[in-house]
């Protein structure tokens, strides 16, 4: 039986070398030794000397695979790091999270050479999937019931029209202009405006405040019953659907921290400029979720596959100057 896989010495996890992975893909180790409810949740493989003949086996596997160094194998894994590093922060993610993380690398691969749109139906139902996943409602049946209250907040939203120019702002700022049914709502509301009105020519949107916004409400997570229904309503109301479309006219000003939701809306712009204090961060995979607010498919557009797996299995933050090299934002702007 052959168990050589992602090893651990000492508490550090280290990859496995060009001999280890000759060794798994001859024997035809099975699937099923990885993944969900295995001991290797992730595989990590030192690329440098790999056999790039082995990615279509390793693209096949129901895990992530993160290759370390530089390689001919390195597009078949899900992440690439420079080096180790990094390794033991996502190998813990992931064996927190490992049904939410094997879907959305599946999904990442599965979605790599899509359009927005058809990525778009698809995370819909990956989203759907884990939504009704054990690891989310365990996650949701620890938070005390006062964390779950509904948060009310004023007017959400503010629009201004200067001729061929939409501003939209996000305007919650005691919410940290967190994305719940309210502002969604209302900016789905004035997308639609922008879709019906050819005559906009420049659309822009920000929000106001510190943040330009936290991400998905929090307190409203999980109250959709069924995936179905969840998918029907995401079909529905995204406003992902809108600025998909919307986006040769788009212009994102990020002026502070974008988080899951916030991140994954930025991403949309055809320019995207942000403040030097703004960050980023896709926080989804500690509820086991995935980015469910279209990210999936505007982030890979901007940064690649690579590193979109990469903030979404570490849920790492990264800065506004990681996100110009990346090419996550197009400009910082004081």
């Amino acid at each position: 039986m052959v168990t050589v896989s992602t090893r651990q010495s000492e508490d550090v996890i280290h990859p496995i070398d060009t001999d280890e992975l000759d060794i798994l893909v001859a024997a035809q180790t099975p699937r099923d030794r990885f993944g969900p409810g295995t001991d290797q949740p992730c595989l990590a493989v030192s690329l440098p000397g790999a056999n790039g003949a082995h990615g279509s086996w390793l693209r096949d596997l129901p895990c992530p695979v993160i290759g370390v160094g530089t390689g001919d194998l390195s597009t078949a894994c899900d992440v690439v790091l420079e080096n180790e590093e990094p390794l033991e922060r996502l190998a813990n993610n992931i064996l927190n999270a490992p049904i939410a993380a094997m879907v959305l690398v599946q999904h990442l691969r599965a979605t790599e050479n899509l359009n927005l749109q058809d990525t778009l139906m698809a995370e819909s139902f990956a989203y759907a999937t884990v939504q009704q996943g054990p690891e989310f409602s365990h996650w949701l049946s620890s938070q005390a019931s006062e964390e779950l209250a509904s948060i009310s907040c004023g007017s959400p939203l503010k629009l201004d029209v200067d001729g061929e120019h939409m501003n939209i702002i996000l305007n919650d700022p005691e919410n940290l202009n967190a994305v719940g049914i309210s502002l969604r709502d209302a900016l789905c509301e004035a997308l639609d405006l922008c879709l019906s009105d050819n005559s906009l020519s420049q659309i822009s949107l920000t929000g106001t405040g510190r943040v330009f916004s936290t991400g998905g409400q929090v307190a409203e997570f999980g109250e959709i019953s069924d995936p179905a229904t969840a998918h029907w309503v995401r079909s529905l109301r995204l406003p992902a659907w809108r600025l998909a479309r919307l986006q040769d006219r788009l212009s994102i000003h990020v002026n502070g921290a974008a988080i899951g939701a916030g991140a994954e809306i930025a991403a949309f712009g055809r320019h995207v400029t942000a403040s030097p204090e703004a960050w980023f961060q896709l926080p989804e995979l500690k509820y086991g979720l995935i980015p469910g607010a279209g990210g999936t498919a505007s982030l890979p557009c901007r940064i690649g596959r690579q590193r979109t797996a990469f903030l979404a299995l570490s849920m790492k933050r990264i800065n506004a100057q990681t996100a110009l090299e990346w090419g996550l934002v197009d400009e910082l702007v004081s």
